[in-house]
């Protein structure tokens, strides 16, 4: 007999090289490994950390040249399948409602927070020495007015909105096109069997994509350790500290509670999009992980017209961390030059901040942005005192990205099942864990009918694409 070989009636150890192996090749392990390998290169070599921003910047753009084609064939195919064109109207309409209940929540829970830990006081900080130099181009131009905003979401062309950066027009381009297909007949049924053949492959490339998000999370992550680095925080410690903390309150008890009213957990949804939230820690970005939300609440349950309309609306107009990060930053900087804003002065800027809040798109830095706007916007404090957090604003960044990611998915389950299509039995089975995700049925299920598992609460719901 072998030595290795188990004698009769006894039970083989397990294969721990085996068991590592298959830890390894999961996503959320290669991301957490990746990010704890930047935080260290970063630190040992601030330089060669710093120029490992490439690797970040190249996984998002990555991404991003996929995002605008996936949102406009998922949406097509899910408006063009409807019998109901009023759907659509309720739906986005609901979402809405729901955007701006939650932004305004997390609006005054920053105001609140900040008012009552006062980070900036005691700075005693001379405007007079504050220079705008050296901040970026965008935090020192003129911002667009809400009308602008709005016009800015009708593309020069059809096209256009696909080869853009935004994703509202490419949302209503989509829209159009979908009703427009639906009111064809038998010409727009042909046509949306092929919107729905291109997403197989779309979502296929993105899936081999996603394999290089280690990669992208281990650039960033270095760049922003070596470049900026862990002693930035000493000196804003508690705006850094207070607005973390904040984030985490409004993500367990406010969206806790949505999930609550919903007959859900939230613990176990976290658990299910935990792949998606290391990639957002790394990148500091929640566009790199749009597509792989899709598809994965529409496998907890929710149909596809809900989800190709509200996840990415809610990219524009559901950004919970940003607006905590509103009401904080300007209230801190404030308290910093030693302006006393009066209540009605701060309630001033949390009514403008519910609009510059909703042009800032879920990519690094588009909070300073927006910041600077709000700033721009009510002439209380000096646009030039953003000097004072541009350094630290990368360390809340993922925070802002964290806290919008698990906000607009949420948000997509709670409208789900406002309008009456989540299935509720699959969406329990799914966050125990009775139905895992597999990215490889995004890309198959159009190809091959795949059976349900033994015992599923429910008839097979055909996945994204």
């Amino acid at each position: 007999m072998s030595r290795n070989a188990a004698a009769p009636g006894t039970v083989a150890a397990p294969d721990r090289p085996g068991r590592i192996r298959l830890l390894l090749s999961r996503l959320y392990v290669q991301c957490l490994l990746a990010v704890l390998a930047g935080v260290v290169v970063g630190s040992l070599w601030p330089s060669f950390g710093a120029e490992l921003k490439p690797l970040g910047d190249g996984f998002v753009a990555l991404v991003r040249m996929m995002i605008a084609p996936i949102i406009f064939c998922t949406v097509v195919h899910g408006i063009a399948a409807m019998s109901d064109r009023r759907t659509v109207g309720r739906v986005s309409l609901k979402a809405l409602v729901y955007f701006e209940i939650l932004t305004t929540i997390a609006l005054v829970i920053g105001l609140v927070v900040v008012n009552v830990v006062r980070p900036g006081s005691g700075l005693h900080v001379d405007v007079s020495t504050l220079s705008t130099d050296g901040l970026p181009a965008e935090a020192t131009q003129a911002h667009e007015s809400f009308a602008d905003f709005v016009l800015s979401t009708i593309p020069d062309t059809l096209v256009s909105a696909l080869t853009g950066e935004e994703i509202l027009p490419v949302l209503l381009v989509a829209v159009l096109f979908g009703f427009g297909l639906q009111a064809s007949g038998e010409a727009g049924a042909s046509i949306a069997a092929g919107v729905e053949k291109l997403s197989t492959v779309l979502f296929r490339l993105i899936r081999w994509i996603m394999r290089l998000a280690p990669i992208g999370a281990f650039g960033s992550m270095a760049f922003t350790i070596g470049n900026y680095g862990l002693g930035t925080l000493r000196h804003l410690a508690l705006l850094v500290g207070s607005f973390w903390l904040t984030a985490l309150f409004f993500v367990l008890v406010v969206l806790g509670a949505v999930m609550r009213l919903g007959g859900l957990r939230l613990l176990p949804f976290l658990r299910y999009i935990k792949e998606e939230l290391l990639i957002v820690l790394g990148t500091s970005s929640t566009e790199p992980v749009l597509p792989r939300m899709m598809a994965k609440l529409e496998h907890a349950g929710a149909s596809k017209p809900v989800v190709g309309i509200t996840l990415p609306a809610g990219y524009s107009f559901n950004l919970d961390g940003t607006a905590i990060y509103l009401t904080m930053g300007s209230v801190f900087l404030a308290q910093a030059v030693g302006v006393d804003l009066s209540l009605s002065q701060q309630l001033t800027m949390l009514a403008v901040m519910l609009l510059t809040s909703k042009g800032a798109a879920g990519v690094t830095g588009s909070g300073f942005v927006a910041l600077a706007a709000t700033l721009s916007a009510v002439p209380h404090v000096p646009v030039a005192a953003l000097a004072l957090i541009f350094g630290i604003d990368r360390f809340m960044s993922e925070a802002r990205a964290l806290t919008s990611l698990v906000g607009n998915g949420v948000a997509t389950l709670a409208v789900a099942r406002w309008e009456g299509q989540l299935d509720e039995a699959r969406t329990r089975a799914v966050l125990r864990g009775d139905l895992p995700f597999n990215p490889d049925d995004t890309a198959t299920d159009d190809l091959a009918p795949k059976e349900e598992p033994a015992g599923s609460p429910r008839e097979p719901v055909p996945a994204i694409g």
